[in-house]
């Protein structure tokens, strides 16, 4: 970690509200000519240019950039490490796509060698990306989240993870049992959670693939780890919700399996929730439950819409997530030009501060650390990404184009992508550069800050 203050002048714009629970104007922060200063891993001062250099020392260093815009780094509230291998995998839906794709794929990560090269490339595209923080899948193999963890940590990451819990309805080459998928969470959750910037999340994969055995053990990791998280799936695909009534006959809905068992409370995220009634949507907001909204899967498996406007009012937690492999982009951008359209098939709009919002502070208040990241408030975390206006001849172009705002922040996640990327910063140090400056089109290039 760099203890040198520091301070980077561009355009700066965060989001400091939900849009839905302000007036618009309220809900971010944005310089035209902006600094944001840095030291010591944390957001020490921010504002006006000529405010913030007045307040600091005139030999602090100054990166200043042109035609970037300086926001928080972004949070994907779902995505598996490892689908990396296998993204866009042609032509099934999900119990097929699992079966036929996801399932052979997760079986090489027994290897802790190719774990640990899987993992090198995934956190490398998330720095890419400008992702910063993330909730992520693992395997059923205790070794593939050894090796994520290890790896997110030489990187200083705030990372969220856990190995998959799976005793039934899966091959048996990625079965474990009750007794030692519970065991092997314990000791992952003993080793690595609060480690640095290091999260556990138990992880049922979903409740077709677990007994009632296995979701009793969960329930009771979580009582005796009551701050570690809960990440699972529900209400994806129609077929899913079927087959988990049948399963488990006795219970009200898909959620209720899960609610029987203990598994909601307030660090509990279930990715994608589209097919949810108003009773399950209301106990969710009750636990203070989140849901991971993910965009692109939603539309490659064909699961549905997401009712993004329902579980607000509802008052449900909602972040945004790529859901990687099934998702089909690393890109917290593309994901949120993707939300839009999801929106507006269902004659809604989604305004591009609400996107915004749910890459960033709202996916922090999904995983309860709007204290800590979110936004480039002093004293939160300084992960923070900066985005080129003009990465291509089309933004710069259209860019030229816009007079608001709001235009040009809809231009960046309607036409934006890793092109848009110049800079990562990780807990104030640089992660990822674009290298801009080389050539025309720059090979990505991570910097090793281990």
């Amino acid at each position: 970690m760099t203890t040198q203050r520091s301070a980077y002048r561009a355009s700066i714009l965060h989001s400091i509200a939900d849009p839905k629970e302000v007036e618009l104007e309220q809900s971010y922060q944005y310089f035209e000519d902006g600094v944001l200063v840095v030291e010591n891993g944390h957001v020490i001062d921010i504002g006006p240019a000529t405010e913030v250099l007045a307040r600091h020392s005139p030999s602090m260093p100054v990166t200043s950039y042109q035609n970037k815009l300086i926001t928080s780094g972004f949070i994907d509230t779902h995505i598996h490490y490892p689908q990396t291998g296998m993204i866009a995998s042609y032509g099934e839906q999900l119990l097929d796509w699992l079966e036929n794709y996801t399932f052979p794929e997760e079986r090489r990560f027994k290897n802790p060698i190719y774990a640990h090269k899987v993992a090198k490339l995934f956190l490398d595209e998330l720095a890419s990306n400008g992702t910063t923080t993330a909730l992520v899948f693992g395997t059923v193999h205790k070794e593939s989240i050894d090796v994520f963890f290890s790896e997110a940590e030489k990187r200083n990451l705030r990372m969220i993870a856990g190995k998959v819990l799976m005793d039934r309805n899966a091959p048996d080459y990625l079965t474990d049992t009750p007794e030692s998928g519970y065991q092997a969470s314990k000791d992952l959750i003993e080793k690595w959670h609060q480690r640095g910037r290091l999260l556990y999340a138990v992880t049922p994969r979903f409740a077709p693939t677990s007994t009632p055995e296995q979701l009793a053990t969960v329930g009771k990791l979580l009582e005796e780890y009551p701050d570690v998280y809960l990440h699972t799936h529900l209400s994806e695909n129609k077929k899913e919700i079927e087959w988990v009534l049948d399963l488990f006959p006795e219970r009200d809905s898909y959620l209720d399996v899960y609610d029987h068992y203990g598994l909601l409370h307030k660090r509990s995220v279930f990715a994608h929730g589209i097919h949810l009634s108003d009773c399950e949507c209301e106990r969710l907001a009750e636990s203070e439950s989140a849901i991971a909204f993910c965009p692109t899967s939603n539309l490659f498996l064909g699961s549905g819409l997401f009712k993004l406007t329902k579980l607000e009012e509802k008052g449900v937690r909602v972040g945004m997530g790529t859901d990687v492999g099934a998702g089909t982009s690393f890109s917290i951008l593309q994901t949120m030009s993707e939300a839009y359209k999801i929106m507006q098939l269902q004659q809604e709009k989604l305004h591009p501060f609400k996107s915004l919002y749910l890459a960033t502070l709202g996916g922090a208040k999904a995983l309860h650390l709007e204290d800590k990241i979110g936004n480039l408030a002093i004293g939160k975390e300084a992960d923070f990404v900066v985005l080129d206006l003009h990465a291509t001849q089309l933004m710069r172009f259209r860019m030229q184009q816009t007079i608001t705002l709001e235009e040009k922040l809809f231009v960046l996640m309607s036409l934006g992508d890793d092109r848009t990327v110049c800079e990562t910063y990780i807990y104030g140090d640089k992660a990822y550069d674009a290298n801009p400056s080389l050539s025309k089109h720059p090979e990505k290039k991570v910097v090793n800050i281990a």
